[in-house]
């Protein structure tokens, strides 16, 4: 039988990245002229990239956005936001033990995320933790991205793992989405960038803290999804 996995989205689920991500969102900001966003604020723009963060943040302050000055601000968001990794970036308390006991349990690790897999692995690397996991893959990895679901499906199967004995941990809607569509399980953490409580979007499960991540749950979660 092939190995279970856990694939964790990587911002607000896996790393607290905001004080880093506001940090070079307002760079690029400061560099357009425009009002700088506060942390509360900052929840709903992330989620599918810093691309995707940028044209939020100008949407929201009802301001134009070329293609040009979009490509000219992304370049200057990664170099800001390279240059400072991992920064204050931190594993959310108890997510150590809970990836040390899934593997100690025979599961696989991998991470699916919309951040860009050099940054990904980069601050992955940087916090000690990249050699856990199987595969790490970002927004850039393949053609296609989160809600896409075979973002999902290609990371589980780049590991190694079986998509059929796979369970995800989100904190957004788009994880929630990418998950149901790829017929995984999906537990949500509620302490992540979601702009409303994650229970609103039906996961199979919330959690409160990594010590609620058991082996057992993922267990039952892949046990259901096979009976």
């Amino acid at each position: 039988m092939s190995q279970p996995i856990v694939v964790f989205d990587l911002d607000g689920t896996l790393v607290d990245t905001a004080p880093d991500l506001l940090d070079s969102l307002n760079h690029c900001l400061d560099k357009s002229g425009m009002q700088k966003v506060d942390p509360v604020t900052l929840r709903r723009y992330v989620g599918q990239g810093g691309r995707v963060m940028i044209e939020r943040a100008f949407e929201a302050q009802q301001k134009l956005l070329s293609p040009e000055q979009l490509d000219w601000l992304v370049d200057i968001f990664i170099e800001h936001y390279s240059a400072n990794m991992p920064g204050h970036s931190a594993l959310y308390e108890g997510a150590e033990q809970a990836m040390d006991d899934l593997v100690r349990a025979g599961y696989l690790l991998a991470v699916c995320t919309n951040k860009f897999e050099g940054l990904s692995v980069n601050l992955l690397t940087g916090l000690g933790q990249s050699a856990r996991f199987s595969a790490i893959c970002g927004s850039d990895t393949f053609s296609f991205r989160k809600p896409d679901p075979r973002h999902l499906i290609e990371t589980i199967r780049k590991a190694g793992g079986d998509p059929e004995r796979a369970v995800m941990i989100g904190d957004s809607s788009t994880d929630i989405a990418t998950a149901k569509a790829a017929g995984i399980p999906v537990v949500a953490v509620d302490f992540g960038y979601s702009d409303l409580p994650v229970a609103t979007y039906d996961p199979s499960r919330v959690i409160s803290h990594y010590r609620e991540l058991k082996v057992e749950l993922a267990d039952d979660l892949i046990g259901a999804v096979s009976a």
